[in-house]
């Protein structure tokens, strides 16, 4: 079952520097919960890998600082009443997570400023609801 995990074309994380650990799990599988080690840890030590340049290095912990303890990436998974099938699901969240990571950042957003046409729309809009307004108050306009 212990496989190398796949991210992307360019990066497959091997099985060896995955760290499991397991344990019972709370919630669906009625007294079988209190006998089976379904809940799955997973673990991927970002700080400390082989496979990582640095470069993708300096980007994962920049981009998951706030999802890492130590270094370390975890992924718990206690969804299923099967250890194989929160496993599975285990690898393909860390999978996601660092395909996130990895993303290069958003260009940078171009300050823009609004048409003449849109600000005119916007104070003839005005205009309209004051106009409105003006006309509930009750007091006599000069027009009258």
């Amino acid at each position: 079952m212990v496989e190398d995990l796949r991210v992307n074309d360019r990066l497959v994380i091997p099985a060896a520097e995955l760290q499991w650990r397991f344990s019972r799990a709370s919630g669906p599988g009625g007294q079988g919960v209190n006998t089976t080690d379904s809940r799955v840890e997973l673990r991927f030590d970002v700080e400390q890998s082989a496979v990582l340049g640095p470069f993708r290095r300096s980007r994962l912990l920049q981009r998951l600082a706030s999802r890492l303890e130590g270094g370390c990436l975890r992924v718990v998974v206690a969804d299923e009443r099967s250890q194989w099938q929160n496993r599975r699901l285990a690898t393909l969240r860390l999978g996601e997570l660092l395909r996130e990571g990895l993303k290069p950042p958003p260009p940078p957003r171009r300050p823009t400023r609004p048409g003449r046409r849109a600000v005119q729309r916007r104070l003839d809009a005005k205009a309209r609801r004051s106009a409105v307004k003006r006309r509930r108050q009750g007091k006599p306009s000069p027009e009258d």
